[in-house]
């Protein structure tokens, strides 16, 4: 029940005030993150966590969110540009490691999934990634919520912008979603005291016997 009185706390915050998020809380909603579901289990994105100034100045320059730079930190998550053997068999090495069974034992698995994501072009696998990177999204707005931080989800960025200044290229990333994190400042945000908008339960559900 908690869950919903958290829910119903956030919504998308337009102003922010100077207010820093503390590590502890920060770390909290890093680990949510990483702990999200994911499409085979293979995470095909990675995240980037910016608490530079200047570089959130730059980043935003030619956003017109505010939230951006105004932001205590500004996560960005960037999926694969391609998924590929290597990244299958990291994923395999990793699982074997985890669980301490033999790599040999997940011989089947990474066959499977190897075969699978080969079958694909490079722009099917290129949007997958996109998508898991929504998954993660979405826990990290739960997370935060759960904490009391406030966030905005945002696709109003100049990607390559982005991508140019974080080196994304280099890395065979490429920025999808952003979500600045924060305090919101209640006196300037007209958003802060109104109350959410949502479609009735009776209208948005249909049960299925």
């Amino acid at each position: 029940m908690e869950l919903l009185q958290d829910l119903n706390w956030r919504y998308a915050v337009k102003k922010y005030s100077k207010e820093s998020v503390a590590e502890d809380k920060l770390n909290f909603i890093l680990e949510a993150i990483n702990l999200s579901a994911s499409s085979t289990g293979l995470q095909p994105y990675r995240l980037f966590v910016i608490d530079n100034v200047a570089l959130k100045a730059k980043l935003g320059a030619t956003s017109f969110n505010g939230q951006i730079a105004e932001s205590s930190h500004l996560l960005v998550f960037a999926a694969y540009n391609e998924v590929n053997t290597a990244h299958i068999q990291e994923m395999i090495n990793l699982t074997a490691q985890t669980r301490g069974i033999p790599v040999d034992s997940l011989e089947g698995l990474f066959t499977t999934m190897d075969a699978y994501f080969k079958s694909r072009t490079q722009e099917q696998n290129k949007h997958w990634a996109e998508k898991q990177t929504y998954i993660a999204l979405g826990t990290a707005l739960i997370a935060a919520a759960n904490v009391r931080v406030d966030a905005t989800p945002m696709e109003g960025f100049d990607a390559d912008l982005f991508d140019e200044l974080l080196g994304l290229k280099e890395k065979g990333l490429h920025s999808t979603v952003i979500l600045s994190l924060g305090y919101r400042d209640a006196a300037n945000d007209f958003l802060a005291n109104a109350k959410k908008v949502r479609i009735p339960l009776s209208e948005m559900i249909t049960q299925v016997k």
